[in-house]
């Protein structure tokens, strides 16, 4: 990659998107029609098609399969539970491949020699500062923007679960910081708004509801999951042979024959 230094390589593809979703941000609060909308939502659908051709195979796959969770819970949460609006009262065409980008972000992020060395610093600084959101929240959030916000109960446990039990503590980590500051970007340009009392649970919010990563966890374990199934439909039938098949540890410690074990 010419011009970049050899050690900041691994992190060039993350500046490209903290910078394009500035732009785009900006760009979008500033639209007056939505045709103008419209044409940052191609032009981050090409730039996501871009990016994921530098991606293997199943990153791509589990990617696009978040885009398209992602894109049914916008349907449902913005057009149906009203739990926060957009600009124009729709969804704009560039949340769903935005979704994408964070997500990829996220999953870059969490191979980059930094996280790969201080990857459990980053998770216990991410839970640190998610903690102080959360009780601020109940503090000093009501005096100093007029909104409590309660959220933090039902996301801050799923948000702590996944730093502390999953493997993939980079991910969230990453996810916490990144969708952290998409959320006070975009609620600061007046791209979206959340409801003061989310409808139904009756559940005072924040405008951004502090650790709203922990709702990209559930996006990200839906998305793996989602993908786990697909591959699994994909992969051919083994045949048994217990005649030449050499034994393969199954996850309960016991040989099990198969003519060969298939990578996932």
């Amino acid at each position: 990659m010419l011009g970049v230094p050899t050690h900041l390589r691994p992190y060039a593809f993350h500046a490209a998107v903290a910078v394009y979703i500035l732009a785009l941000l900006y760009a979008d609060s500033q639209t007056q029609m939505l045709g103008q909308q419209h044409l940052l939502g191609v032009l981050t659908f090409a730039f996501l098609f871009l990016v994921l051709r530098f991606s293997p195979p199943p990153e791509r796959r589990r990617v696009w399969l978040l885009v398209l969770i992602a894109t049914t819970i916008e349907l449902f949460s913005s057009g149906l539970w009203g739990v926060y609006a957009y600009r124009f009262g729709n969804v704009p065409l560039y949340v769903p491949p935005g979704h994408g980008l964070i997500y990829l972000f996220a999953l870059r992020a969490a191979r980059t020699p930094m996280m790969a060395d201080r990857g459990k610093t980053f998770g216990l600084a991410a839970l640190a500062l998610a903690t102080l959101w959360s009780v601020g929240g109940f503090t000093v959030g009501p005096l100093l923007f007029g909104r409590l916000d309660a959220s933090a109960v039902l996301l801050w446990p799923v948000f702590a679960f996944c730093i502390w039990k999953s493997s993939s503590t980079g991910v969230y980590a990453a996810a916490f910081f990144a969708t952290s500051a998409l959320e006070l970007l975009g609620t600061a340009f007046g791209n979206w708004t959340w409801a003061a009392v989310a409808p139904v649970l009756h559940l005072a919010m924040g405008n951004p509801p502090s650790v709203i990563a922990g709702a990209y966890c559930v996006l990200d374990f839906a998305a793996s999951r989602s993908a786990r199934l697909f591959s699994a439909a994909d992969r051919p039938p083994q045949t048994k042979n217990l005649n030449h098949a050499a034994p393969c540890r199954s996850a309960f410690g016991r040989g099990v024959p198969w003519i060969e074990e298939r990578p996932r």
